[in-house]
């Protein structure tokens, strides 16, 4: 099949799944007034490998095959490749402004992690080797759009799922036709609109005690017994003015419910075995924390855009304190660019023999603490004007409109433009689809405490330690340190 085109995309979703938004089940996502805008979207950037102007950056050729594949699926080997690789991620998030968190692009390098894994997933057991590789190759050669699920419901954290087993996903049973797969998994975004789903463990479980919840696993999202929810959507209002972010954008997220569903084994890679999980989600994850920052530079080059047309719109733009905001993002999105450079230039081989980008773990605890900041400056700049701005209505009714080109117009802008530009704003840092967007950004690395943590835990400071040591006269007495 190779690649998808848009067409193709939006007609594979009609697929018989079990999805429900608002207690109606939906059996055509791509039809669905709430998801079309966002299939019709995700469909427009499948299409753009197909274009001959686009092509060589966003495709590659397999050797292996004479297939076209998506670049983001390429095995990267040298750092030209790795570097082919960046500026295709940049021109798939340029495409969103920075907002599809689980682009096509950023899933595809999830399942290149599995493929680069496979020989330590094998000293499991041999076959789940086996497995991850022929999925990979599976999901590339038909171009399948991919969503994931970690986190566990959200019941009692307090609490340990040895003795609450509904509190995660677990392991009932397992024949010869593969496991039984009972729980939750609570946050799987792009659920409705992806083909099939990666299920694995987070972080923080592999400390647990129960070995029937360690389980790496991936299915088509129409398998017998797997439920998706979806929430609210967040760009289909249907009075004011429109929410193009929202509708385009909003890849919805989902909770999958998992009534006894069965695995096949061939769709197993891992079991009951936490410290290689522990092991591959680092691993796995090499690629996808690389092109996720790609996509939050684009976001913050999004955001810095639209602060410097608020302001030049309503003539703050020479503001010092404004100036220092606007300072501020800019410094942002060349750090990030940074930590792109840096994470080139620490790329590492791996034991299959990829070139992986190097440890990006400092540049995910700094996105997430700078993403808050980052969409405050947008509001201090828009300030009262991101609250109150007329809608399309407004602007075409004869009564309003004198009104609206005294009033409401900016420096230099008409009406039209400056409440167009406003909306967009508020709908970038405040609305449901931004603020979505903003809590996004702060939870989807992980918990920002643990995180923090395994930085400085993995932080090599023994020379400094040293020298210190030996200015203070050699190491402290036994006694003493306790």
């Amino acid at each position: 099949m190779t690649l998808l085109t848009g067409d193709c995309y939006r007609a594979s979703l009609d697929d018989g799944r079990e999805l429900y938004l608002d207690g109606d089940r939906v059996t055509d996502p791509a039809r669905h007034p709430a998801f079309a805008p966002a299939a019709r979207e995700l469909a427009r950037q499948l299409d753009l490998q197909h274009d001959p102007e686009h092509r060589e950056l966003l495709t590659w050729k397999d050797p292996a095959t004479g297939h076209r594949l998506a670049r983001a699926h390429q095995p990267t080997r040298t750092p030209e490749e790795l570097r082919v690789q960046r500026r295709s991620a940049e021109f798939w998030h340029a495409q969103s402004l920075g907002q599809h968190g689980r682009s096509p692009a950023f899933m595809a390098s999830i399942a290149l992690g599995v493929y680069d894994f496979r020989h330590r997933l094998a000293a499991g057991r041999p076959e789940f080797g086996a497995n991850a590789e022929a999925w990979y190759r599976h999901v590339a050669e038909n171009d399948l759009v991919l969503s994931h699920a970690l986190g566990d419901p959200q019941v009692d954290r307090s609490a340990d799922p040895v003795n609450d087993p509904d509190l995660a996903l677990r392991v009932l049973s397992e024949d010869d036709r593969g496991i039984v797969v009972r729980g939750a998994k609570q946050l799987t975004t792009l659920a409705p609109l992806a083909h099939e789903v990666l299920v694995y463990l987070s972080a923080s479980f592999t400390q647990g005690r129960g070995e029937q919840f360690v389980v790496w696993f991936a299915l088509p999202l129409n398998a017998p017994g797997l439920i998706t929810l979806c929430r609210e959507p967040l760009g289909s209002e249907p009075w004011g003015h429109g929410h193009p972010l929202g509708a385009r954008f909003d890849e919805q997220d989902a909770m999958l419910f998992f009534d006894d569903v069965l695995v096949p084994w061939d769709r197993v890679f891992l079991l009951r075995d936490a410290d290689l999980a522990r092991e591959g989600l680092g691993r796995i994850n090499a690629w996808s924390a690389y092109i996720g920052h790609i996509r939050f530079r684009e976001r913050l080059r999004t955001l810095l855009a639209t602060a410097t047309l608020v302001a030049e719109s309503i003539g703050v733009d020479g503001f010092r304190n404004v100036q220092e905001d606007l300072g501020r993002l800019a410094g942002y999105a060349e750090m990030a660019e940074y930590f792109l450079d840096a994470a080139e230039a620490r790329a590492r081989r791996t034991d299959s023999g990829l070139l992986a980008p190097g440890d990006t773990a400092a540049s995910r605890v700094w996105s997430a603490e700078v993403a808050g900041e980052a969409v405050g400056i947008v509001r201090r700049i828009g300030a009262s004007g991101l609250l109150m701005q007329p809608t399309e209505k407004d602007l075409a009714h004869p009564r309003l409109r004198p009104h609206l080109d005294r009033y409401m117009r900016g420096r230099g802008v008409d009406a039209d433009y400056k409440s167009r530009l406003f909306r967009l704003a508020w709908e970038l840092t405040g609305d449901g689809f931004g603020q979505r967007q903003d809590l996004y950004e702060y939870v989807h690395r992980g918990d920002l405490t643990r995180n923090r943590i395994n930085v400085f835990k993995r932080y090599d400071n023994s020379e400094a330690r040293a020298r210190l040591t030996g200015l203070l006269g050699g190491a402290p007495h036994e006694e003493a340190a306790r």
